[in-house]
């Protein structure tokens, strides 16, 4: 039941997808709402009864024998990036049905209600906002974020969740979900546990990160052969330094042991202004910097201000910043963690703990109060593109842990 649940669920959600390669189900698209329509058929099944709150996030709830106690929440969501691949965030959701789906073959109840947990937009490439459907839920989401405008459509948060079947207003009005507890199954996005040939991990804490996403360096056009270099003011050449200073100090920092990631996720030089004969003028770029450390974010921030204002100076050039969006590093629950890595011994299995190093709605709830966790799968080729590999023998083996921790709840109770 259990592969075979995994199996069906990542294929239908698949299924719906803009064309390759790759997936693509932006956030608050008809295509997202869809994937959430299978979920919620898939549960109905099951029996679960299933609703959704006012930003259209989606909770399948399983009755557990103690209806009075907070519910275990266990979901991811369904949205992707551009082009991405086939299990970042329909993994979670695949494993978390798997785990509703074992319950009901074995005709146990779980210790506490089982609510299977889909949220909306969490990949904030299309809305310059981290988080949204789990902080919605949580009645954290703002009012002027209702008016972040999407990538492709240019219409705000709340125009497409409106469209979606959400009230906007409502949201903002909270209250919100009330503490409980919260698990997230998701590929890892990194290399390790491949490397370890490990099929899953559980995660201690997740990343926060600080962002520039409209950053631009403005210069002077010129042409590629009368100006000289002097004269200059070149704005590919004062991106380069930028770059190359910034990774001279994200490896002095990773020499001091502090944890730190630095991307320039897209960069811009290619408009039908820019031509082979001309010094660049205009250059746009996104900066993405991470850390577990919110001292790490401040003090790197502080850095690249530092290292611009020399550039400028140098180069004859003026960049712009824009807007700055971040996420504060999260821990995740030590009890929790501890808990299921009872379970997974009971197996024979002894899991590893880990960072992430992307952003996840488990550090939302965690931020809330909840008792927050996470479990990595095993993922090679990275995320985030359309070759994304996990084996759903790896999956199944985290939903059994999972199922194994909590009838061990409910056989103790």
């Amino acid at each position: 039941m259990i592969e075979t649940t995994i199996a069906r669920i990542i294929e239908e959600v698949n299924s719906l997808s803009l064309p390759g390669p790759g997936y693509t189900r932006p956030s608050y698209s008809p295509l997202e709402t869809q994937a959430h329509a299978t979920i919620a058929a898939e549960a109905e099944k099951l029996g679960m009864t299933v609703t959704r709150d006012a930003a259209s996030n989606l909770f399948a709830r399983m009755p557990g024998r103690d209806r009075a106690a907070p519910p275990l929440f266990i979901g991811s969501h369904l949205d992707t990036v551009p082009m991405g691949g086939a299990y970042d965030g329909v993994a979670g959701v695949a494993g978390a049905m798997a785990l509703a789906a074992s319950f009901a073959e074995s005709g146990a109840m779980p210790p506490v209600d089982l609510v299977v947990t889909v949220t909306r937009a969490e990949e904030s490439v299309w809305f310059p906002v981290s988080y949204i459907g789990s902080r919605a839920a949580l009645g954290r989401l703002t009012a002027p974020e209702m008016e972040a405008r999407r990538a492709d459509t240019g219409e705000p948060l709340a125009y497409h969740m409106r469209l979606e079947g959400g009230d906007p207003d409502a949201v903002l009005n909270g209250p919100g979900l009330s503490p409980a507890s919260f698990i997230e199954i998701h590929i890892e996005q990194g290399p390790v546990l491949p490397q370890a040939n490990e099929p899953f991990a559980l995660v201690d804490g997740v990343r926060g990160g600080l962002r520039y996403r409209n950053a631009g360096i403005d210069g002077v056009w010129a042409h590629s052969g009368g100006a000289p270099r002097a004269e200059r003011a070149d704005a590919v050449f004062a991106f380069a330094d930028l770059v190359s200073v910034l990774d001279r100090h994200w490896a002095a920092m990773l020499c001091e042991g502090l944890d730190l990631a630095v991307t320039f996720g897209r960069v811009d030089a290619a408009s039908d202004e820019h031509a082979f004969a001309k010094v660049p003028g205009r250059l746009e770029f996104v900066v993405d910097i991470r850390s577990g450390e919110g001292t790490v974010l401040q003090r790197m921030d502080a850095i690249l201000k530092q290292e611009i204002a020399a550039i400028e100076a140098r180069r004859g050039v003026l960049f712009r910043l824009g807007a700055q969006s971040c996420s504060k590093p999260a821990k995740l629950s030590s009890g929790l963690n501890a808990r299921i890595a009872e379970g997974a011994a009971r197996l024979g299995l002894a899991p590893r703990t880990m960072l992430s190093g992307g952003g996840h709605d488990a550090a939302v709830f965690a931020t809330a109060g909840w008792d927050s966790s996470m479990l990595f799968i095993r993922n090679w080729n990275g995320s985030h593109n359309p070759d994304e590999g996990m084996d759903e023998k790896d999956l199944a083996a985290a939903v059994r842990v999972l199922a194994a921790t909590f009838a061990d709840r409910q056989a103790r109770a």
